[in-house]
């Protein structure tokens, strides 16, 4: 199965790409074996592909920005994957997963693949397998890969940790949404784009938009080869997307320039390996039969108070490591 698998996501099929993200999504032993298998048969293959971060505050147009961008890019030649996080319940597990219809346009094109994915509660809304999906729509031949987040929330350090590129869109009108905006987040920002700058938002988005200037001037840079810009936009209509994307390519020839992008494109591989050596570690944990004869006792004492977290997670270890 693994090797039609891999010559079709070569080969650039759908189906088979769909196929192959399934397979690294899921959380059974016996599918992450064959995940691993496919993603070192399909690794040798993969190029590099542009990559690119983007979230927003609720409300700021992100998926309508992020079509509209593809388009562009499609229609420049370019091979466009979108990888859209969609929130999943913490009560019900469920997702809407209705990205696909949020972009019609850019799904329906040939050159382009759009892939919703549930973020499973995890931290900045990427999903636990987000590296894994990038390499399968590289390897099919996708040159830009486009990493929709849920929005600013928990931890969006973990979206920027994965991208070449991290663009934090914003609304007009900033006054008191600058105010409840994370130090952090812009900080990460390569590039902050005031969406919805068109019409009677205009000069509103171009006050917003130095204000932002203004706030990024307080922050320390990503990288020291690049300033953050902050630019204007319009994800319905499309303006200002052109002059966007060139920022990005900038971006992308400051830092090859001084060998930055390569030393990025190492820490993340190296990330990466981390990230699933724990990522195992927990899975082999919660399923060890001495931690699950155990887990029921100790969750309860918990839950009562008869013994502490510390306490309870250091006994449970403990039974893991057979101490």
């Amino acid at each position: 199965m693994t090797g039609d698998l891999v010559d079709g996501v070569l080969a650039g099929d759908r189906a088979s790409m769909g196929r192959a993200l399934t397979l690294v999504e899921s959380n059974r032993p016996d599918h992450r074996d064959q995940a691993t298998a496919l993603l070192d048969a399909l690794a040798p293959h993969a190029a590099e592909a542009h990559r690119v971060g983007i979230t927003g505050v609720p409300g700021v147009g992100k998926s309508t920005f992020i079509e509209s961008l593809g388009m562009h890019l499609v229609g420049a030649g370019r091979r466009v994957a979108v990888l859209a996080v969609d929130p999943t319940s913490t009560v019900t597990g469920g997702s809407i997963l209705g990205d696909k219809t949020r972009m019609p346009r850019l799904a329906n094109e040939a050159t382009a693949f759009v892939r919703p994915s549930p973020s499973a509660g995890t931290l900045g809304g990427v999903t636990r397998t987000t590296r894994e999906s990038m390499l399968v729509l590289e390897a099919a031949g996708h040159d830009v890969v486009l990493v929709e987040t849920v929005g600013v929330g928990q931890s969006e350090t973990v979206v920027a940790g994965m991208v070449d590129f991290f663009l934090v869109l914003m609304l007009p009108g900033a006054g008191d949404e600058l105010q409840g905006i994370k130090k952090g987040v812009l900080e990460l920002a390569d590039m902050i784009a005031v969406n919805k700058a068109d019409g009677p938002n205009e000069a509103a988005a171009r006050t917003a938009a130095r204000d932002y200037s203004a706030a990024l001037r307080l922050t320390q840079p990503s990288s020291p080869s690049w300033t953050p810009p902050v630019v204007t936009c319009a994800g319905l209509s499309g303006d200002g997307l052109p002059e966007l994307w060139g920022h990005v390519e900038a971006h992308r020839g400051a830092l090859t320039a001084t060998g930055e992008w390569e030393d990025r494109r190492r820490a993340q591989r190296l990330a990466w390996m981390w990230a699933m050596v724990e990522d195992r570690l927990l899975a082999s944990l919660r399923s060890d039969p001495v931690v699950l004869d155990r887990l029921a006792a100790e969750e309860a004492d918990v839950l009562d108070g008869r013994t502490t977290p510390s306490a309870a997670a250091a006994r449970l270890f403990g039974a893991y490591r057979g101490g």
